[in-house]
This record gives C-alpha cells, sequence and structure tokens, in this order.
C-alpha cells in the first residue's frame, strides 16, 4: 500500500514547474527573446538563486529560476523576461576579467527600472502588483547618478526580480576552443529589430499574416516605408497613418495625384499616377505635414482653396529646402514666399485672386487636397485623440531628428513644431487672465461696526464684520456689449454669459454693466453676477449695429472711466471704435470685419 501511495506521488505534477515551464513557453514565443542563447537553471543548491524572488542572471547567459517557489506563468514569463533583457540592455555584459566588480544597490535599482519601464511598451506576461504604474524618465546612468546624491525613491529599491538581493551577477567568462565572449546586446538589438520589422510588414500589410512571406511593393509602399525606417522627423507619423490606393476613390472625388483627411488618418492617392520612389516621397510627404500641423483646422474664417494653396506653399518650400524627395511638376512653389507663414502668404496670394483660382494643388486644380472628413470606403477606422497624435508624433519625430543630427530644418517649420509642442491655452483661461488684468477686485474692510455673522454665536466676544465700501464696489466692474442680433447662437449665448457670471462672482465682482444691443440698444444696467448668468433674457432681434450700445456704455455717467467693455458677438457686425481697453468673444471659425485693436477670444 505503501508503494501504490508513493508511485501516485511520484506521478502527480508539480504544480510550481507547471507554472515555470508554462511562463517559459510564453517568453520563447517571443522572437526576440527567443534569439538570446541562454540556459536556465533550477538547481535546487544552485547558489546564485534568490532565496525571495523568483529569479537572477548571470553575465555567462544563465538565468536562474526558483526551483520551488510558486507563481502563476503569467508572472514567471515577466520574472524570465525581466532577466532577459539585463542580457539584451548591456547590464551583465559577459567578459574574461577574473574579477569584476559587482554592481552596487543603485545601480541594480536604476537597471531595474529600464527593464520594467521597457515591459510597459513591450509586455511580457503580467507585472506584479506592487509595482508602480509608471517610472522617472532617464537612463541607468543618470538615474544611478541621481540617486546616489538623493537616495533611491521608495517603491523603487525592490524593482527587481530577488527581492532583497541583487538579480544581476557579473561572472568570470571561462573561454573555450568552441565558444567566444558573446555579445548579449547586439544580438537583441538585431533580433528585436527582426521581430519588429515583421510586426509592422505585418500591420502594413507588406507580408503575409499566414505565410509570413514577404509581398511586392508598390511605389508609395517604398516611400512610406523609407520614412518609418529612414527619416525620424516624420517616421511616427508614417507608421499611424494609413495610405488608400483606390483608383475608383479617386475618380469619384476627383483626385489628381493626392490628399489627406486628417480626421480620418488617411492620405487618398491616386495609384493611376506613375512617380518615382523619390516623387512619391515628396508627395507623402506634403500630405503629412498639411495632417501634422492641421493646417484644415487652423484656416478659420479663410477662402478654403486660397489657404489650401498658401499652405501647399510654404509646404513645398519647407520640402524643397530639405531635400525630401523630388517635388514632381505641376506642384506650388515659388522661391519669393521662402521664410513667409501660411497666414502671411495668404494675405499676399488675395490681392490677385481670378490667377490664384486657376492654381492646381496636388488633388488637381481648383480643389484643395486638404479634406474635411474620412471619404466613404470600407469600415470607418476609428482614431482617438487626434491632437495628441500628431502633436506627440511631430514633436517626437523632431527631438529624434535633432537628436541624431540628421540636418537642419527650415525656421519656419520648427518654429511650427515648437508652437505645436505647447497647446493653446483654452479661452476660459485666457479671459480670466485678461479679467484680472484690467477689472480690479474690491477689498473688503473690517469693521466692528458692521458685526459678523458669528456674533450671535459668541455674544461676549465682538467681531469684525466683512464688508464692501460704497468706492470699492463703484469702481470694480465692467461693461457687456452683448450682441442680440438675429444671427447670433442661443448656445454662444449661453456659454459666454455663463463663463462671465462664474468669473464675476468668484472675484467677488458686484455687478456689471450689461447692454444688449442689435437694431438699437437696450441697457440692461447693472446686473448681480447670479442673474448674468440665469436671468438675462435677450430682447432685440434686429440687425447688428453694435456701435450705438457701445457708445451708450462710454458715455453713461455711472460707468467708470477705466473700467474695459467686453463685446460677445458673432462677426456679423460693423466696424467698431471703443476708445478703452476691450476685447471680443466670438465663435470659434468667425471673424471679425475690422481689425481689432483688444484681444480676441474664441469659443470652442
Amino acid at each position: 500500500m505503501s508503494g501504490a501511495r508513493a508511485r501516485s506521488k511520484e506521478a502527480r505534477p508539480d504544480p510550481a514547474t507547471e507554472a515555470y515551464a508554462a511562463g517559459l513557453l510564453l517568453v520563447k514565443r517571443n522572437p526576440a527573446f527567443a534569439a538570446l542563447e541562454v540556459e536556465f537553471c533550477r538547481r535546487k543548491n544552485c547558489r546564485l538563486c534568490p532565496d525571495e524572488g523568483l529569479a537572477a542572471v548571470d553575465s555567462n547567459g544563465h538565468v536562474h529560476a526558483h526551483p520551488t517557489r510558486r507563481a502563476e506563468p503569467a508572472e514567471w514569463a515577466w520574472a524570465l523576461a525581466h532577466c532577459l533583457l539585463h542580457l539584451g540592455f548591456g547590464h551583465v555584459p559577459a567578459a574574461d576579467d577574473k574579477h569584476r566588480a559587482q554592481p552596487d544597490p543603485y545601480d541594480l535599482a536604476a537597471r531595474c527600472v529600464v527593464v520594467n519601464r521597457f515591459l510597459l511598451t513591450f509586455p511580457a506576461g503580467r507585472t506584479p502588483d506592487h509595482l508602480p504604474a509608471a517610472y522617472p524618465g532617464g537612463d541607468e546612468e543618470q538615474l544611478a547618478a541621481r540617486w546616489r546624491r538623493d537616495g533611491i525613491p521608495p517603491g523603487l529599491d525592490l524593482c527587481g526580480t530577488a527581492g532583497r538581493e541583487p538579480d544581476q551577477w557579473l561572472l568570470h567568462w571561462h573561454k573555450s576552443s568552441f565558444h567566444r565572449v558573446p555579445d548579449w546586446q547586439t544580438a537583441f538589438a538585431h533580433a528585436l529589430t527582426r521581430s519588429v520589422s515583421a510586426a509592422m510588414d505585418v500591420a502594413g500589410g507588406r507580408r503575409d499574416r499566414t505565410t509570413g512571406e514577404r509581398l511586392a511593393q508598390r511605389p508609395w509602399d517604398r516611400a512610406l516605408n523609407w520614412f518609418v525606417s529612414s527619416y525620424p522627423l516624420l517616421g511616427g507619423l508614417a507608421a499611424g497613418l494609413t495610405v488608400v490606393a483606390d483608383a475608383e476613390l479617386a475618380r469619384a472625388q476627383d483626385i489628381a495625384i493626392a490628399a489627406v483627411s486628417a480626421a480620418a488618418g488617411e492620405i487618398y492617392i491616386n495609384p493611376l499616377r506613375t512617380f518615382d520612389d523619390e516623387e512619391w516621397r515628396f508627395i507623402l510627404a506634403h500630405e503629412m505635414l498639411h495632417a501634422a500641423l492641421r493646417h484644415g483646422e487652423r484656416r478659420g474664417a479663410r477662402d478654403p482653396f486660397l489657404h489650401n494653396v498658401a499652405a501647399d506653399y510654404v509646404v513645398n518650400g519647407w520640402l524643397v529646402e530639405m531635400r525630401v524627395g523630388a517635388m514632381p511638376e505641376g506642384l506650388l512653389y515659388d522661391q519669393e514666399l521662402r521664410g513667409l507663414s501660411v497666414e502671411e502668404v495668404y494675405d499676399r496670394i488675395t490681392t490677385d485672386l481670378r490667377r490664384m483660382r486657376r492654381l492646381a494643388t496636388p488633388r488637381g486644380k481648383g480643389a484643395g487636397d486638404i479634406l474635411g472628413g474620412p471619404l466613404p470606403h470600407g469600415e470607418p477606422r476609428p482614431y482617438a485623440d487626434l491632437d495628441d497624435f500628431y502633436r506627440r508624433g511631430l514633436v517626437h519625430g523632431f527631438d529624434l531628428h535633432v537628436y541624431g543630427e540628421r540636418g537642419l530644418l527650415p525656421a519656419g517649420l520648427v518654429q511650427e513644431i515648437r508652437a505645436l509642442a505647447h497647446p493653446p491655452v483654452p479661452w476660459d483661461a485666457r479671459l480670466a487672465r485678461w479679467f484680472d488684468e484690467y477689472v480690479p477686485r474690491p477689498e473688503p474692510v473690517r469693521s466692528y461696526a458692521r458685526p459678523a455673522r458669528r456674533q450671535a454665536s459668541t455674544p461676549d466676544i465682538p467681531r469684525a464684520g466683512r464688508w464692501f465700501p460704497p468706492e470699492e464696489v463703484a469702481r470694480c466692474t465692467f461693461g457687456v456689449v452683448l450682441d442680440t442680433s438675429g444671427s447670433m447662437d442661443s448656445g454662444l449665448l449661453g456659454k459666454a454669459l455663463g463663463a462671465i457670471a462664474s468669473y464675476a462672482e468668484a472675484r467677488d465682482v458686484p455687478a456689471a454693466r450689461v447692454v444688449f444691443c442689435d437694431a438699437a440698444p437696450y441697457d440692461a444696467g447693472y446686473l448681480p453676477p447670479t442673474e448674468i448668468a440665469g436671468r438675462v433674457k435677450v430682447r432685440g432681434r434686429g440687425g447688428t449695429e453694435l456701435q450705438p450700445g457701445i457708445d451708450l456704455l462710454l458715455r453713461a455717467e455711472d460707468f467708470p472711466p477705466g473700467a474695459p467693455v467686453l463685446v460677445i458677438t458673432d462677426g456679423w457686425c460693423d466696424t467698431l471704435r471703443i476708445r478703452r481697453e476691450h476685447a471680443f468673444l466670438i465663435p470659434q471659425g468667425a471673424s471679425l470685419p475690422f481689425t481689432p485693436r483688444g484681444p480676441v477670444f474664441r469659443l470652442t
């Protein structure tokens, strides 16, 4: 009976061994990790095996795993990948030196942080729950030097795979007639490059998903691959944008060469046009810059085609100066416009509208290649934060371009990329800054003549009350001239008045002077902030003549001479003359029929 029990115990599989084997299989499925010729050790008497953690690695290419510790297969996969990355990142290089100094705790922690940070974007298994979700920036040397000076932050001193013991060991490499000192870092880099390239080829349709065989590439595919592999400035954008080569779609939409939809992240090309690889690079770079620099969204109230023409002149000038590909014949280029922005070029070309409307963009004569929305074809592709995608792709590409010393860029392009790196301040924040600068805040006065509200709870303790003198109330105000014509949107009115009311109430502004104006001005007098937002009734619905309302406000005897004026309109108004500090609040995309002297805030 005892023999049968012993035989059944021997036949029963070990759960710890099964979980370890499953985790090792997960790691070996990754081509980058499988390319490292390492040995995995689970001996019970191994002197490098950690007592607390799961695994450790040495410079001779041995991963020492704990022989009895139990963990989930995903946890084993993460720990083994962590050890292999120490080899691949050169943290434990092989060498034939007999006496090698072991890394100190700061180097160990810094290297583990770099490996864990990489595993967040290159997942292998499951990250342990006790590790942080984000790590500080910098390489191993920078982190180690910083922590030697300031100390290792809490939670980052035990982010390896061996618990409180080192998970990296530098050993002496024993030479033999068959093996030379290996270069783990180079082997991993080559394997990682092959793995990522194969994955990108499959995702981009350049390699068959089932057989893995490379498919024949079309000229625009070769041009797009060149940006990903050889031109970091636009490589991130090229990897995220989709090229749609559909002859029927191009014919239906009158696309002569190419067009771009920034909203869909797609570049539409006419596959029937014949260009060489250099010309396709120029065409794709042209469309990518249109999308990344948000030329369609920056148009505002300008003429769409003429703004597209101005953007083409600027982009083509940059690409010629950068020597990206070769510009095909027929595209817009003028050496005299070099160094100008899109807005400056637009102001110049609008002086000859008849000639400019006969010009051609890559889409064709008289048509712009910057499309507003996606063209109907196939299944719609969901796109998340487009602004963040284009900004991140162009800014990161610019950093790589400068870091790799790939050459100088046009000053105008550098200026626009740096502007993209800093998103514009929202209109309500800019409006609040304007109020902070020009609308004084009333200063309260404490007086025992006016007992505080808490006086009733403590009758024996006198408490001074807080109140605003009349002279303070009189000077802390501003004027609002509100366009109430038929063209004004009710949503615009509500958003503008709500922002003004909430700000005035937060700043203790007692009241604002409000004037409604369309065909004739209607003086609403001074209104408290709560009434501005809630109980204002728009009275007029005629034409738009705002100058009489401004004159009524400025001539009012009870309106302080230094108080600013805020004009809320949709832009369809007369030319205004305001001889004091003022600002305009208009919808996004609208424009004023005159050159404003004060700031203009655009509601979004």
